[in-house]
């Protein structure tokens, strides 16, 4: 299980200590190459990029309306966070539902 995000997000921090097999992924200090943030834009076409955050309206419209992929590649703090990738599941966000399926998959193990 893989966690990708910031290392120093609140929300990053609460999904790691639910999750202490995951392995972390800041995507700041290692940047996702373009197949991987290919197959994350495919499972969350309109939710990768936090449209929300401080970084997206610090861009230009000119930025805004360029590839999501380049942008999430020169911007990492632009993807939505945590993505957890679980063997071939992917999960975006740390919500109620996802918290759920994922500590009951652990407790699966």
């Amino acid at each position: 299980m893989y966690i990708y995000g910031l290392k120093n997000c609140d929300i990053v921090r609460k999904a790691r200590k639910a999750l202490p097999q995951a392995t972390m992924h800041d995507v700041r200090d290692s940047p996702l190459d373009r197949t991987t943030l290919e197959r994350f834009l495919q499972a969350f076409p309109d939710r990768l990029v936090n449209k929300r955050s401080t970084a997206w309206r610090k861009l230009s419209e000119a930025e805004r309306a360029g590839d999501p992929i380049a942008l999430l590649q020169a911007h990492p703090a632009l993807m939505k966070r945590p993505l957890i990738a679980a063997g071939e599941s992917l999960y975006l966000g740390w919500t109620p539902e996802n918290q759920a399926a994922l500590i009951a998959g652990e407790a699966d193990r």
